[in-house]
């Protein structure tokens, strides 16, 4: 299925994690994603990924449900009017903000996660000392994916 306002992931990355929809973090980039797939142009990025779920689980929302809702072509305020409507959790707009700070501001919290984090970081960009956080990391993987220098 061909959706016109599905971004070719093949040609550039979805948008960052850090863009907001709704005051949500992670959000916009997962309806990137979604939308990518199904239009078959989300080259190596996978919807409902464990960055996904976090936000899925937060607003309580099934990955299937919502890729369903993206199949019909709905733009993003449709997209998030449907959420509101379907979340099981209702959150409020504070708890938004808390949640939405809080994954911006994740790091690695296991020493395997921390490995894995650190040897991705010394593959793009041993040099850079400001890359800290998740978000920090998948913004620079997407900046070097698409031919970007670190």
């Amino acid at each position: 299925m061909a959706l016109r306002n599905a971004p070719d992931l093949t040609r550039q990355p979805p948008r960052s994690p850090r863009v907001r929809l709704g005051g949500y973090v992670i959000l916009p980039r997962m309806l990137d994603k979604g939308r990518a797939t199904i239009a078959r142009k989300q080259g190596e990025y996978h919807y409902d990924c464990p960055t996904d779920q976090r936000f899925l689980t937060f607003v309580g929302i099934n990955a299937a449900a919502l890729k369903k809702q993206l199949a019909t072509g709905k733009g993003d305020g449709e997209i998030l009017q449907w959420i509101e409507k379907n979340a099981k959790h209702k959150r409020t707009e504070p708890e938004i903000a808390v949640w939405s700070a809080y994954c911006a501001q994740r790091a690695p919290e296991d020493t395997g996660s921390r490995e894995w984090f650190n040897s991705q970081h010394a593959k793009l960009a041993p040099k850079r000392e400001d890359i800290v956080t998740w978000f920090d990391l998948l913004d620079l993987d997407d900046y070097r994916s698409f031919g970007g220098k670190a």
